[in-house]
């Protein structure tokens, strides 16, 4: 009997042991939060050779979080299902609903750093507007796959770890909201999808940050635009965002669109013009007028690898008031404009926030 009462006392300090060790460790991890909004990372296909013909958001967070789970011995791990739909549905209300979200959760003592899984055809314009909204420097970090994670050579599993790597790292605090691909970190500020098929799929024209090799982060580059902590925008301020709206530029084009998202109530529109940011002379009578109608003209440029647009070149901005989009390409200057809108109407200030972030 005694021996047993002693063995029992053994167990049981050993049992307490090991919990207070574990404690330990998961108090020395830092603590990341998985934000799963759908897209390919969460889709699945029929076979394992179905690499672009797939469903997308299909997989619940708690199965993504699993999926991978040598996240664990990285950080302190947990998700939570904000949406379950493909990034190219995703409108202004839910950019505002997840942009607070992460606002709430960055503001939080026992939160170091919050990953976002989404689908890429829109990523890059959620990772801009997280840029430009949320005060913080804690590291946010977006991501998504090429493939969904039944596809032979899916690349989901290794975004993911390297997401929350760079989430739970210190060296990536207060470099703005970032998104990590195909081992690269970028700019959420620079990013954009510049193909539909290839796992390196994204690209900034200004090259990446750094690389995150097998949980090791390398930097090359700093952002130089204002960004999160230094922004004038404060999500927790913005409760609607106002229509902006996208009509691309093309040889024989009309001003049938432009047209249209006026009459539709635009309150900007962003030409997304040929080289830089050339505006048909089919299209510019109705620009000036609907400029003076109030509705804010601004230039962008759809070439696919940086295009840049120079006031005053190609057309007299400062005659027709209009402003022009710097670097940024027509879906960037779209979510500049419609947080941009929600501070000011005057031309030269939207100019200035064009240079600046």
């Amino acid at each position: 009997m005694l021996k047993e009462t002693l063995t029992t006392r053994w167990l049981l300090a050993l049992l307490a042991s090991v919990l207070v060790s574990s404690a330990a460790l998961a108090a020395d991890k830092p603590n990341v939060v998985i934000l799963a909004t759908g897209g390919t990372i969460a889709g699945a296909g029929a076979e394992a050779t179905n690499s672009a013909t797939y469903q997308a958001a299909k997989v619940p967070v708690d199965k993504l979080i699993a999926g991978v789970p040598q996240l664990a011995a990285v950080a302190n791990v947990r998700g939570e299902q904000i949406f379950q739909i493909a990034s190219e549905s995703i409108t202004n209300d839910n950019l505002l609903a997840l942009g607070k979200r992460v606002s709430a959760l960055v503001k939080q003592s026992d939160v170091d750093g919050v990953v976002i899984t989404h689908g890429t055809d829109t990523l890059e314009e959620t990772a801009y507007f997280l840029n430009l909204v949320v005060h913080t420097d804690k590291p946010i970090v977006v991501v998504g796959s090429m493939r969904p994670g039944t596809a032979m050579s899916a690349d989901g599993m290794l975004n993911l770890y390297n997401a929350v790597s760079v989430a739970a790292s210190k060296d990536a605090r207060g470099k703005g909201v970032l998104v990590t691909m195909n081992d690269e970190i970028s700019s959420g500020r620079d990013v954009a999808k510049t193909v539909n098929i290839r796992t390196e799929a994204f690209k900034s024209p200004w090259g990446p940050l750094g690389m995150v090799v097998e949980g090791k982060n390398y930097w090359f580059r700093l952002p130089a635009k204002r960004h999160t902590m230094n922004s004038e925008f404060d999500i927790d301020k913005i409760e609607a965002l106002p229509s902006v709206g996208i009509a691309y530029g093309y040889g024989n084009v009309s001003d049938t669109a432009y047209r249209a998202l006026v009459a539709n109530g635009a309150k900007a529109i962003i030409h997304a013009g040929t080289g830089n940011g050339s505006v048909s002379k089919a299209v510019v009578p109705f620009l000036v007028e609907a400029r003076g109608q109030g509705v804010q003209v601004i230039r962008s440029s759809h070439v696919n690898a940086g295009g840049f647009v120079l006031r005053n070149a190609e057309q007299p901005d400062d005659k027709y008031d209009w402003v022009v989009a710097h670097d940024l390409n027509p879906q960037k200057a779209r979510i500049l404009a419609t947080v941009a809108l929600t501070q000011t109407q005057d031309s030269k200030e939207l100019q200035r926030m064009f240079w600046e972030y």
